[in-house]
């Protein structure tokens, strides 16, 4: 039996999102899909806590989320857009990659206690390659907002 969500089941926790990234902890940045449109959208969300690793290191004193783990979470939801259920052919030996990144801007810093919104919709999906519009929201306001290009390849 596969233990994998299909679509009506939204919420997707963490458990059931480890069964389809690649990713663990503390690279795995993605806590929940809230919202799906199986091969078009998907929002998930990030809850950042204080007891984030890189937290140590980046700004002590005053912790902010680097710009790039913003980036990786809105990867890795991508991701998800893809390899959910209802999006893309069952491909369970296919992984996709971050490719490439285009007109990243960062524009509010993410603190702990925010709750990251990574909203991607699929442009398209052609060759191999997604290309996606992506941004991250804290409290109503971009903190985040990027093209992504992910490259399948196998396992």
């Amino acid at each position: 039996m596969n233990d994998t969500p299909t679509p009506a089941s939204l919420p997707v926790d963490a458990e059931a999102i480890a069964a389809i990234l690649p990713h663990r902890y503390p690279f795995l940045l993605v806590d929940r899909v809230i919202e799906l449109v199986p091969g078009q959208s998907i929002v998930a969300i990030k809850n950042v806590s204080l007891n984030e690793p890189f937290f140590q290191g980046h700004f002590p004193g005053h912790p902010v989320m680097p710009g790039v783990l913003i980036i990786e979470a809105l990867a890795q939801a991508s991701g998800l857009l893809i390899g959910l259920p209802g999006t893309h052919a069952g491909k369970q030996d296919r992984i996709f990659y971050l490719a490439k990144v285009d007109n990243a801007r960062f524009l509010k810093p993410v603190l702990p206690g925010d709750q990251l919104r990574l909203e991607v919709q699929l442009k398209r999906l052609i060759r191999g390659m997604g290309i996606f519009t992506a941004r991250a929201v804290v409290d109503g306001r971009e903190a985040a907002t990027c093209e992504l290009m992910c490259a399948e390849t196998s396992r």
